[in-house]
């Protein structure tokens, strides 16, 4: 008997790529992994595209697949990935899936993405504040 199964237990399937932030337990890894899921979702064209059209209205999965023209199959990844991270959500009534945007309002990727432009324009500054002061020590 292995030491990772009892008697009586079936072993435990983990699936092949499981969500990151499902793993985590420490808030601010849980945190990252979140903003790498939400900015994985949001560097593909036509996932920028379906939340641009579902800004204006909400659409049925077979309406963005036309307007994308593409198959309902492909479609359905693209909204799924945009579900994952929380920017879309979707409602089957009948046989037609509606998507509409999720309540995610980018927040976390926002504020990212300002502390790394604060980041990058102090050491351009301090770049700016050595060459200002070394412009006459030329060779």
């Amino acid at each position: 008997m292995t030491p990772s199964l009892k008697a009586s237990s079936r072993p435990v399937l983990i699936p092949p790529n499981p969500p990151q932030f499902a793993h985590r337990r420490h808030g601010l890894l849980h945190y990252q992994s979140r903003l790498d899921l939400r900015f994985a979702a949001l560097s593909d064209g036509t996932r920028r595209g379906i939340l641009e059209r579902l800004g204006k209205t909400d659409a049925s999965i077979s309406d963005l697949a036309a307007k994308f023209a593409m198959t309902l199959t492909g479609m359905k990844k693209h909204v799924q990935i945009l579900e994952e991270a929380g920017l879309v959500t979707t409602e089957k009534l009948g046989r037609v899936r509606t998507c509409k945007l999720g309540p995610h309002q980018l927040g976390d990727e926002t504020a990212w993405m300002n502390k790394y432009r604060r980041m990058l324009e102090a050491r351009l500054d301090s770049l700016g504040d050595f060459l200002a002061r070394t412009k006459g020590d030329q060779p």
